[in-house]
């Protein structure tokens, strides 16, 4: 069903406070740091980023919370100076977050939305680290759900008192980590946003990271084990040649992974090793990171990867094998998450891990505040919020099987035709974790709403929320350097999948269809 050009009305707010006079806005355990009036052009963040460029002239309040004597929130808000289109736009974090997003922030005010973001309680430098959590339960409180809220709560007052009106509707777009946001947001605090977009959500924290630790000891239990990244093109090609056609396109792309059972038998070394094949050692790996976190009875406790994209720049080769031992993505986030959250103890041997002991650990100490995995969204849905997940089928670091687990949890909760109501989900053949990969990957995942629903995952939420139109399929591009669409593909309802018509170009949306 193709559905009408969604067109945002710019609102008229009633102007209240000026800029300068919200430093003396007074908001519960929160105090104002900066008020200031800024100039159509450039910001350069105080983090030290990058330059924002072509910016509109907005209001700049930032701000700290403190709900507790360990906490302290720092949150921006930014509002467009004129041009306001009577909407928020919450800004989510990835990894362990540790800063505010002024590139989303950017994103946002520039197109017509009061925006807000906030570090989640704590100022991270070093990338994937999280020693901030060492023994600071409160600003794990802070990280896993009381930031992002009280950020939108406070945000909100902030807009008030500066345009006079509240924001007619709320909307929080964001991946990975913000998914869990997203996803957090929904089930604790169903008030706070009409509609969400969670993306490839890590909502299952606590064995999200033990999975990560299953993988990590599979892989470097011993030297032998180790995959190296010269190897990934070989287990890909290798994937392709037993799962790509199954869709009856063979295109580089893994339509539906669940439907192939990628035996990797076939890479095991008959001669010298080389690049082309694995070792028993590297295959009994291999397979462990497919399988996912398992207890010791071999009850799956979290999902593996799926088989396709292996060897796609910032897949396998950052994620699950780094550029050498102890090196990888997956390793970093498993043992800080180990050491600093759930064991309190910067030297916890990860060859120790135990993928039942551990994660049973994980799940006391901090799941009640990580984990966003409840499945009963009934006051979200009451009040008539709108949700949509998406989730890449390439993703390496967050296993794509994980958001229809999440998804069947709630149908299995709340009834399919109750869920259909108010959830779509949409999992993207070839995608990478939040973007990039061989597949189409571009559909507007951005945060704001730029275009028309059939093409823009943001518009189409909002012409949902806003004019009743559910969502039907989602077109995705796959762009050159230059950024013209290469190819297209639709986005099916889950569980249908794209299926191509057997007649004109597979490089076309137009020839697929949807189907179970």
């Amino acid at each position: 069903m193709k559905l009408a050009v969604f067109a945002v009305v710019a609102a008229s707010p009633v102007w209240g406070a000026t800029c300068e006079s919200l430093s003396s806005l007074r908001l519960p355990d929160t105090s104002i740091t900066i008020a200031e009036s800024r100039p159509a052009g450039e910001f350069t963040p105080p983090n030290g980023g990058q330059p924002l460029r072509n910016l509109p002239a907005f209001c700049r309040v930032a701000g700290s919370i403190r709900p507790s004597s360990d906490s302290d929130i720092r949150f921006e808000v930014w509002m467009p100076s004129s041009g306001w289109n009577g909407k928020f736009q919450g800004v989510g974090n990835g990894g362990f977050a540790g800063a505010i997003s002024f590139a989303g922030l950017a994103d946002a005010v520039s197109h017509g939305y009061a925006t807000a973001s906030t570090d989640t309680g704590h100022q991270e430098k070093r990338g994937n680290h999280a020693e901030w959590a060492l023994n600071h339960p409160e600003k794990i409180i802070d990280f896993g759900y009381r930031a992002i809220h009280e950020t939108a709560v406070n945000a909100k007052a902030i807009i008030q008192a500066h345009y006079g009106d509240a924001p007619k509707r709320s909307y929080f777009n964001s991946c990975s980590n913000g998914g869990r946001q997203a996803l957090m947001e929904a089930q604790r605090f169903p008030a706070d946003y009409d509609g969400i977009i969670a993306g490839a959500p890590a909502n299952y924290w606590t064995h999200l990271l033990s999975a990560a630790m299953s993988g990590v000891k599979a892989t470097l239990a011993e030297p032998a084990s180790y995959i190296p990244e010269s190897k990934l093109p070989a287990i890909e090609n290798a994937a392709l040649a037993q799962c790509d056609a199954k869709d009856g396109v063979k295109d580089g792309v893994i339509e539906n992974p669940r439907a192939c059972h990628f035996d990797t038998s076939v890479l095991r070394c008959k001669g010298a090793e080389t690049n082309e094949c694995l070792t028993v050692a590297q295959l009994a790996a291999l397979d462990a990171i497919y399988g996912g976190l398992k207890d010791s009875n071999g009850a799956q406790l979290f999902p593996g990867l799926s088989p396709g994209g292996e060897a796609e720049r910032g897949g396998w080769a950052s994620w699950v094998t780094g550029p050498a031992p102890e090196k990888s993505e997956m390793y970093s986030y498993g043992t800080q998450f180990f050491q600093n959250m759930v064991y309190s103890n910067p030297n916890w041997p990860f060859r120790t891990f135990d993928p039942g002991r551990d994660t049973r650990a994980a799940d006391i100490k901090i799941a009640q505040y990580l984990n966003a995995n409840n499945a009963d969204l009934s006051a979200f849905h009451k009040r008539g919020g709108k949700l949509i997940l998406y989730h890449g089928w390439s993703d390496a670091a967050i296993p794509a099987s994980n958001s229809i687990n999440y998804y069947q949890s709630v149908a299995g909760k709340m009834g399919s035709r109750e869920t259909g109501a108010f959830i779509r989900l949409y999992m993207v053949p070839g995608m990478e974790h939040c973007g990039g990969g061989a597949g189409p990957n571009t559909f507007g995942q951005s945060g704001v709403a730029k275009h028309d629903p059939e093409h823009d995952i943001d518009a189409a939420l909002e012409a949902w929320v806003e004019q009743g139109h559910a969502p039907d399929r989602i077109i995705a591009s796959k762009l050159d350097q230059e950024g013209r669409a290469v190819r297209t593909r639709p986005l099916c309802i889950y569980p249908q999948v794209a299926r191509w018509k057997k007649n004109g170009s597979t490089d076309d949306a137009a020839n697929f269809v949807c189907a179970n």
